[in-house]
């Protein structure tokens, strides 16, 4: 027998986990035409089937089913050898891979990951910040350990995967310190064709912030929307309009902005989340940061400022 193609093995593998071809193709970006061409030349060089077809659906075949037990364990087997090689050639340093969503307030980032840093056993973060398309896909490739998210995964997502609630946080107002004075009188109202720089409308946190400006019938200026929540930060801090943040990093942002808290966007909130593969979460460095999120950054009143503004429970 010739020897094994393990590229068609893998997209067998993909197809099998994911249930099906269009799944699959989401994941690994491949046509349905080019998958179908790779399962079926993996057919035919094992010299059985694999799937059959039942209705709409492909279902593994029993041979299918022992051909996925041995590529389950072919491909954790290479996954072990990769981490060891990294373990050896690093120092010993052990790795954690993260997604960070694109809308992820960057302070948040740091708050939870900073937690990791600090083991006992050193760890080494390589983090990549993407679509969260993008880095779903690459979590199912085992690309990433965990992605950090603002919002939980949508129902019958291609990426069967899991998200763990970090917490909630409060969203307040934030200007540099004159325009701040001026708003905190008469806030919120003060919001009514003041300058103001908003996360772009695809954003779930958009959506509840124009809920607030509909429920005080205020109509800000809109100056501009950012994707990037540093970067609306930076436009926040040269004085260009008042801005949105949680207020579990509300220290954080009055320091390294120069700005102050104006008041709350009352019943506006921020929810944050760790998405992975496992229903659980099982490695150090991922239970570090879920747990310091929980018991910290989450889990401790912020002390009052302007607008009487606190950390939120979860």
């Amino acid at each position: 027998m010739q020897s094994l193609n393990y590229q068609q093995l893998f997209y067998f593998w993909v197809v099998a986990r994911e249930g099906g071809l269009t799944h699959a193709g989401r994941v690994l970006r491949l046509s349905h035409p080019t998958l179908h061409a790779h399962v079926r030349a993996l057919e035919a060089h094992l010299g059985l089937a694999l799937f059959e077809k039942r209705g709409r659906r492909l279902e593994l075949t029993e041979e299918g089913r022992v051909v996925q037990r041995y590529a389950d364990e072919i491909f954790s087997l290479g996954r072990e050898m990769v981490d060891t090689v990294h373990h050896l050639t690093a120092g010993k340093v052990a790795r954690l891979h993260v997604g960070v969503v694109e809308a992820m307030p960057k302070i948040v980032v740091r708050e939870l990951l900073e937690p990791v840093l600090t083991l006992p056993e050193p760890v080494r973060i390589i983090v990549r910040e993407a679509a969260r398309d993008v880095l779903l896909a690459e979590l199912a490739l085992h690309r990433v350990d965990l992605v950090l998210a603002d919002a939980p995964l949508p129902k019958g997502g291609a990426v069967r995967a899991f998200h763990h609630h970090l917490g909630s946080s409060e969203v307040g107002w934030f200007a540099v310190p004159a325009l701040a004075r001026a708003l905190a009188r008469g806030f919120p109202g003060s919001l009514h064709g003041a300058p103001t720089l908003l996360p772009v409308e695809t954003l779930p946190v958009r959506r509840s912030l124009d809920g607030f400006f509909a429920a005080h019938r205020v109509v800000p200026k809109l100056v501009g929307e950012f994707s990037d929540s540093a970067l609306l930060k930076v436009f926040g801090a040269t004085g260009a309009g008042v801005f949105p943040a949680p207020i579990a990093v509300q220290e954080e942002v009055c320091a390294q902005y120069g700005v102050e808290l104006v008041g709350l966007a009352q019943g506006v909130e921020q929810s944050f989340y760790a998405i992975t593969l496992e229903r659980r979460l099982a490695s150090a460095p991922v239970l570090a940061l879920w747990q310091a999120a929980r018991a910290s950054l989450f889990g401790e009143p912020r002390a009052k400022g302007r607008g009487g503004a606190r950390r939120r429970r979860p």
